[in-house]
């Protein structure tokens, strides 16, 4: 899905996304929003994850977030930051686990519907160069996946609530259901270079045909000339 695991693996770097300069660092803020804590930066690049509601049994999220507590806890009782390798193992917590029912068809797949997958790719390029910059994604039955950079105008969490607000009430009605559609938390990871941006890209593009799906259209890359604005200057052209 997205660290970890699955950004470990060495698959080899995609032609649109080698050369991506480094993002330029800054002060990292934890916000804890509901299960799962989100590290956020301004004018930040990210991998994002977000899925229907039934896709992801709760008993796995409580024990993901019961992890995640008891080694935040430990560093608090320490008065210390967490160290790398705890970052890792929070990191791995949200992706080979998640992954696993992500990419089995876990739920009702309702983004199988043409329709609703169409929604979902419209409303992800719709504000695209003018309050985000994409540069992957993929609309798997499921679940979503991004490559992201927030413009500092704008902030993650409201750009997702953004997305996920409209596609719910569109999805609901194109489906004639009511209800939550899609899963409260997301899983986001904040791209802190060249390295792991290029295989959070290739991972986006290559899920689809990993999960089994055949001539599967819902998916979508930046050209060549965009590779080096992971980290540039907000709003830069290709």
């Amino acid at each position: 899905m997205t660290t970890g695991d699955a950004f470990d693996r060495s698959a080899g770097d995609s032609p649109a996304v080698l050369g991506a300069t480094r993002p330029q660092f800054g002060s990292v803020t934890i916000r804890n929003r509901g299960r799962l804590p989100h590290w956020e930066k301004d004018n930040a690049t990210y991998f994002i994850t977000f899925r229907l509601a039934d896709s992801l049994p709760r008993a796995v999220l409580e024990r993901i977030q019961s992890e995640y507590e008891s080694i935040l806890r430990l560093a608090r009782q320490q008065s210390r930051a967490i160290t790398a390798s705890e970052d890792l193992h929070l990191k791995r917590l949200t992706t080979a686990r998640i992954e696993q029912y992500l990419d089995s068809g876990a739920g009702s797949c309702s983004l199988r519907d043409e329709n609703v997958a169409a929604v979902l790719a419209d409303t992800l390029m719709r504000f695209d160069e003018k309050r985000y910059r994409l540069f992957a994604w993929c609309v798997m039955p499921n679940h979503v996946h991004a490559v992201v950079r927030v413009f500092p105008t704008e902030r993650l969490a409201q750009l997702l609530h953004s997305w996920k607000s409209y596609t719910a009430k569109m999805a609901n009605k194109i489906l004639v259901r009511r209800g939550e559609f899609w899963q409260r938390e997301y899983y986001d990871h904040l791209l802190r270079d060249e390295g792991e941006f290029a295989r959070a890209v290739r991972y986006v593009v290559d899920n689809p045909a990993k999960a089994g799906l055949r001539d599967w259209k819902w998916v979508w890359i930046r050209g060549q000339g965009a590779r080096a604005t992971a980290g540039g200057v907000a709003g830069a052209t290709t």
